[in-house]
């Protein structure tokens, strides 16, 4: 039993090192994160008075500007220097969320939270390209998991204190909350003080000031990361209304299903990062995704129409299906986001990297809703062949891109 216990720690809490800096860091972050997305709309609906709706286009308006943003703010990482943007990001960060407990309309909405998601934008580039910088290349992704687990126990943390705020439903005890997020924000950039000194690398004189915009091959791995980043939304978007609306099965089975994933997440990230720490693994775990993704629609399409008992064992199959195909899909991005980067650019490589990300996120619940909730069974299955073609095409253009890349610095 103590063995066992002690596999399940080394899974999740990282050695001594850096790489537990990068561990902390995260999991404060993660924990501001939780607090303040279960309490942030709520507040402005009900305490502000501010319509659901322009809340909903306030967002949509800073979720905007989030994404382009992503690579101007991850150039200024990389000439400032990557610890010292990253910590600088997240001090901004953390000073703009005060300003929400000054908001007292649509308009002030819009511009306070089109800030926090411009810094916020920063502050993520800074974190993914501050491991590249702080950890040789054969331990980037392993750090990467660690961070991911991190991320996801501190959110799952700072979701349960929110939902405490919520059962209080008080402006009073809303605004101390946004206040204590504000302070856990800049913390989590002021536990990078602790990484020791990482130099900065020069831009060779050859290299174009935005040589992100003029890469061919990553600019191709960016599209497919559009695509394949669409099976957060399927967790997120798709499967509460699918459950709903098409299944005999109970609601609640969602809040089992997001447990599930929640903990296999935090558990088997690390384990199932490993092999992808290449090119090659990279591009061979986005095909394993691709597959896996497939599957998982199916398994969700079968749910429709069923009895209630065979319906939640589909629902359970496809979300622990859907749980190892993102542990993957995880793993094999971000092997291709610092491989094909040039070490003195992953800032703005890992800006444009999220940059996709988030489009892709932006545009998920459009596609997963037309294909699925008016179709039906059919729209999952043209999903799932989407996410199927995505993923096999992923290691021909991993190796298409590493070729690439090595004759660019042979010439």
């Amino acid at each position: 039993m103590t063995s066992v216990r002690e596999n399940v720690i080394r899974q999740v809490y990282p050695p001594p090192g850096p790489i537990r800096v990068l561990f902390s860091a995260n999991m404060a972050h993660g924990l501001a994160n939780g607090m303040l997305l279960t309490v942030l709309i709520l507040y402005f609906t009900t305490s502000v008075g501010i319509p659901a709706a322009q809340v909903g286009i306030g967002l949509t308006i800073a979720a905007g500007l989030r994404m382009f943003v992503g690579v101007p703010a991850g150039h200024l990482l990389d000439v400032i220097g990557v610890r010292t943007g990253t910590i600088a990001f997240h001090l901004v960060q953390g000073t703009l969320i005060t300003g929400y407990v000054f908001v007292d309309g649509p308009v002030a909405f819009a511009v306070v939270a089109s800030l926090v998601y411009m810094a916020e934008s920063g502050a993520y580039s800074g974190q993914a390209a501050l491991v590249a910088a702080a950890m040789p290349s054969e331990e980037r992704i392993k750090a990467r998991a660690y961070t991911r687990a991190a991320n996801n126990i501190g959110f799952s943390v700072g979701a349960l204190i929110g939902g405490l705020a919520l059962t209080a439903n008080s402006p009073r005890v809303y605004v101390s909350l946004l206040l204590v997020c504000a302070v856990m924000y800049a913390a989590s950039g002021l536990v990078y003080v602790k990484l020791p000194a990482v130099r900065r690398v020069e831009r060779p004189a050859t290299a174009s000031r935005w040589e992100v915009l003029r890469d061919k091959p990553f600019a191709v791995f960016g599209l497919l990361n559009v695509v394949l980043v669409m099976n957060v939304g399927i967790l997120l978007v798709a499967l509460p209304i699918w459950i709903s609306q098409k299944t005999n099965a109970p609601p609640v089975v969602y809040s089992g299903i997001l447990l599930l994933n929640t903990v296999m997440v935090v558990l088997l990230q690390v384990r199932a990062s490993k092999g992808a720490e290449t090119v090659e693994g990279g591009g061979r775990a986005l095909r394993r995704c691709g597959v896996l993704l497939a599957l998982c629609c199916a398994l969700f399409a079968l749910a429709a129409d069923r009895p209630v008992w065979l319906a939640v064992t589909f629902l359970f199959a496809g979300a622990a299906v859907h749980a190892i195909s993102e542990l993957l899909y995880s793993a094999g991005s971000w092997a291709l986001a610092y491989e094909l980067a040039p070490e003195h650019a992953h800032g703005q490589y890992q800006g444009f990297f999220g940059m996709t990300s988030n489009f892709g996120t932006m545009v998920t619940p459009i596609v997963v809703t037309t294909l699925i909730i008016g179709p039906g069974w059919p729209g999952w299955l043209a999903l799932g062949v989407v996410l199927l073609v995505a993923g096999l095409l992923a290691p021909s253009i991993a190796r298409w891109a590493a070729t690439t890349r090595a004759a660019e610095r042979a010439a």
